[in-house]
């Protein structure tokens, strides 16, 4: 294993509040209406854009631009942080294998959650956001960029770790080691249906499989 590439939301940093909250916020103040946990947070993992064409696709500027204020006003009343990432991160670079994140999120966005917790750029190589690449998860084309800001990682040796389907579906079409992680945004049933090669349930396992590989 030479590379170990991660989503972000939900998987390293703990916003599926702060997610749930906006999308919330967003169709309730723009449709007026009141959807489930589950009906908002379904598509999480892709692009914001697309997740709002699925509530209006005529009104999904509007969705879009109301959850992005809101988004950004409540950032650090609802992100919070998951314990030991910085050191197990850490575990993976002293054994010679380059991390980088591959995230749907905006650059933008994930500037502010850096700034909560700034001890992730000391542990991670390269990122790559939605304004990176014109194809996006659970298209394969995101986590190539990432094995290209690498140094040209091959495939066969590298991994992806996230929290949603999306992500493991991204990770099969790249040819890349899937491990999907059951504390983000979706259910341990709605990772383990999307088949990952492995599956965990705290960091430090999913670092344990990538320094096996």
């Amino acid at each position: 294993m030479k590379a170990a590439l991660f989503d972000f939301d939900g998987t390293l940093v703990d916003t599926t509040e702060l997610i749930f909250q906006s999308m919330n916020h967003a169709v309730v103040e723009v449709l007026g209406e009141t959807k489930t946990r589950e009906e908002l947070m379904a598509n999480v993992g892709q692009p914001l854009p697309a997740q709002m064409k699925v509530f209006d696709a005529e009104r999904a500027d509007d969705l879009l631009e109301t959850y992005r204020l809101y988004n950004d006003e409540n950032h650090e009343k609802f992100i919070a942080s998951f314990p030991n990432v910085d050191e197990s991160l850490s575990r993976l670079r002293e054994a010679g294998i380059k991390v980088g994140i591959v995230t749907s999120k905006r650059r933008h966005s994930v500037g502010l959650a850096l700034d909560s917790f700034p001890e992730l750029r000391d542990v991670v190589d390269e990122f790559v956001t939605m304004e990176d690449t014109t194809e996006h998860k659970p298209r394969p084309e995101p986590l190539l960029k990432g094995l290209e800001l690498l140094g040209g990682v091959p495939r066969e040796n590298a991994a992806y770790v996230g929290d949603s389907p999306f992500d493991i579906e991204a990770a099969r079409a790249a040819g890349l080691v899937s491990v999907g992680v059951s504390w983000g945004a979706f259910t341990e049933e709605a990772i383990r249906a999307a088949n990952p090669d492995h599956l965990v349930s705290d960091l430090d396992a999913a670092v344990d499989i990538l320094l096996s590989l």
